[in-house]
């Protein structure tokens, strides 16, 4: 993280006061615009604990028709907080030389993902959390893109594992999961996102 700079905007441009938790189909454009007027690059050691801003996140949700690609966390990845925890987004922190969410999601794709193609992302909601530390300070741009039978793999095998799983095995695990996760399962679940 040393060093590290990261995508954020001022809590003000993307939230309302009091603010919302959840997971919303509405109200992407309006992120996505606030990102390019008043977006900046800060450390991300400063601004992971300051709820005046929120680091934009792109959180790919990757489905082969009813299947979502759950993925568990190993011991062996970066942050205690998420060691053994399910979950079915791929994505990160937006970096300066990404250019956009877009960007960022594209890099964190080739990263963690195996594949000969790169879908299309489609941007349909977000979700915000903020009754933890973490979450207080991040905002989700949640992104769904379809693999339609094509042949994907974990990159980094010693960090996480997984695949497909119908919607019963996620739903098995789903005290298991991160937060993020388990409402953006909710939210396609429930008809909310599509």
């Amino acid at each position: 993280m040393d060093g590290e700079h990261v995508l954020v905007v001022p809590r003000a441009a993307v939230l309302a006061p009091p603010g919302w938790h959840g997971v919303r189909a509405d109200g992407v454009e309006a992120v996505l615009a606030a990102a390019r007027s008043a977006g900046r690059y800060l450390p991300r050691a400063e601004v992971e604990r300051d709820p005046g801003y929120k680091q934009l996140i792109p959180y790919l949700v990757l489905r082969d028709g009813a299947r979502y690609f759950l993925m568990r966390r190993t011991s062996a990845g970066g942050d205690a907080r998420l060691f053994e925890r399910y979950s079915i987004g791929i994505g990160g922190h937006v970096e300066p030389g990404d250019g956009d969410l877009l960007g960022g999601l594209a890099r964190e794709w080739r990263e963690e993902i195996a594949a000969d193609f790169e879908p299309r992302f489609v941007p349909v909601g977000l979700v915000n959390d903020d009754t933890t530390d973490v979450g207080s300070v991040h905002l989700g741009v949640v992104f769904v893109a379809d693999v339609a039978g094509r042949s994907v793999a974990i990159r980094e095998a010693t960090k996480l594992s997984g695949g497909f799983a119908d919607p019963v095995a996620v739903r098995a695990v789903r005290a298991a999961m991160e937060t993020w996760s388990q409402l953006i399962f909710d939210a396609f679940e429930g008809g909310i996102l599509g």
